[in-house]
């Protein structure tokens, strides 16, 4: 006959709350299995792929164009390039001079300078830029500066003498 150790049955039987944690234990696990909520309709990412491109919309499809009828060949339109814009025409220096000699921003400018009151710094510098220009066209078209105090000047010695 065999002999076969038995073990006695109280060994072997685990106690109630060696049971209870196991069954714990189970359920923790359980809870754990699955995908998180809203996982069906995300998009799968991969770490490269989504930080480079940007997210695709999937039900978007193809833009082509499908005949409907067999025999029917459609024509593809092409889009037209986007329209160049025509570079401004540069003004010539006489032209240049004349707009800002006729600038009435400027002539604002320059009457409340000249009437004793201060101007912003953006007035400032859109006074002095503007000013500075005109000096530069003025040197570029061999345009020199006429000071109407020297001809007063001159003017006034001439009535003095003649008056003598």
């Amino acid at each position: 006959m065999n002999m076969i150790k038995r073990t006695p049955a109280s060994k072997t039987r685990k106690t109630r709350a060696e049971l209870n944690a196991e069954g714990r234990e189970r359920k923790r696990q359980k809870k754990h299995r699955g995908n998180p909520a809203g996982n069906r309709q995300q998009e799968v990412a991969t770490g490269k792929q989504t930080a480079n491109s940007e997210l695709k919309d999937p039900r978007i499809g193809s833009k082509k164009p499908i005949p409907l009828i067999v025999g029917e060949t459609t024509k593809i339109a092409k889009k037209k390039p986007a329209s160049v814009k025509p570079e401004p025409t540069r003004l010539t220096p006489e032209q240049e001079l004349d707009n800002l000699e006729n600038d009435a921003r400027l002539d604002e400018l320059l009457s409340r300078l000249e009437n004793g009151e201060k101007l912003t710094a953006e007035e400032q510098a859109y006074t002095e830029k503007t000013l500075d220009r005109i000096d530069a066209l003025m040197a570029e078209l061999g345009i020199e500066f006429e000071d109407d105090d020297d001809e007063e000047k001159t003017e006034d010695i001439m009535q003095l003498l003649k008056g003598q």
